[in-house]
């Protein structure tokens, strides 16, 4: 079961990229507005704000990676919802596959393709000025955050993906998640917010995750930030997978 299940989900994922190669677009979409938005804060609010740091650019970074993830996944929704209008779910069922697969191959592409654009997004950020003293082992802690929090939002798209009613809607999920990081560490301390916003901005889970990563590029002690920010990523992966593969199981029942 557990092979046919892998060498199915493989399956399922190859022709799942095959539909992103075809279509490279929504990559760079994906890519193109979080380097605009890195591109105005940089350059055109960068000078009247407040960071405590010379390099503004490295520390907007973190919170520009997050705003990708989180638009790139409404992309899975999408395809997710085009699949189950275009009937080819009904085909996959009818043969002898792993039913859970399909979805795996959704998000397993949503990992790919995601993982593409942050590359690009740091390759960007690079020629704007950003640095880091990092090594190897936090750059792998941040491409193992990065990838936690993808696939955790990824889960989130494929709930929207089975729940939605149009093409509009099953993308529509993804604004509030992009919208989270400015209310977040992402662009300015949240020292200067005022009480109540500053209380949120806190006590969300993209501030976890901007300030674990900032202190990983920056080689700061991570201290037990890192492990909020990870039980963030674990807490929404868990509720989000049982939700979908409960909407999936009701969807094909």
């Amino acid at each position: 079961m557990n092979t046919r299940f892998f060498s199915d989900t493989r399956v399922m994922t190859g022709r799942s990229l095959r539909h992103i190669t075809r279509s490279m677009d929504t990559i760079i979409t994906v890519a193109i507005t979080p380097i605009a938005m890195m591109l105005m804060f940089v350059y055109v609010l960068g000078g009247a704000i407040q960071a405590g740091t010379d390099n503004y650019v490295s520390y907007v970074l973190p919170g520009i990676l997050l705003i990708a993830i989180a638009s790139g996944i409404s992309y899975t929704a999408y395809r997710l919802f085009i699949d189950l209008q275009s009937g080819i779910f009904e085909r996959f069922h009818s043969m002898p596959i792993a039913r859970s697969s399909v979805l795996w191959g959704h998000v397993l592409t949503s990992l790919v393709s995601n993982a593409i654009s942050v590359v690009v997004i740091v390759l960007v950020a690079l020629l704007m000025g950003f640095r880091s003293s990092a090594g190897v082992v936090p750059w792998l802690a941040v491409a193992a955050i990065l990838g936690l929090f993808t696939l955790a939002l990824t889960w989130i798209a494929v709930l929207a993906g089975l729940s939605a009613t149009s093409t509009d809607g099953a993308g529509a999920f993804s604004y509030p998640l992009i919208f989270l990081p400015f209310i977040s560490s992402a662009f300015v301390p949240t020292a200067t917010m005022p009480g109540p916003v500053r209380v949120f901005a806190e006590n969300q889970p993209v501030t976890a995750i901007v300030n674990t990563i900032r202190a990983l590029f920056e080689r700061q002690p991570v201290g037990g930030e890192i492990w909020i920010a990870l039980a963030w990523c674990v807490g929404i992966l868990l509720i989000a997978y049982a939700l979908a593969m409960r909407a999936y199981r009701h969807k094909i029942g």
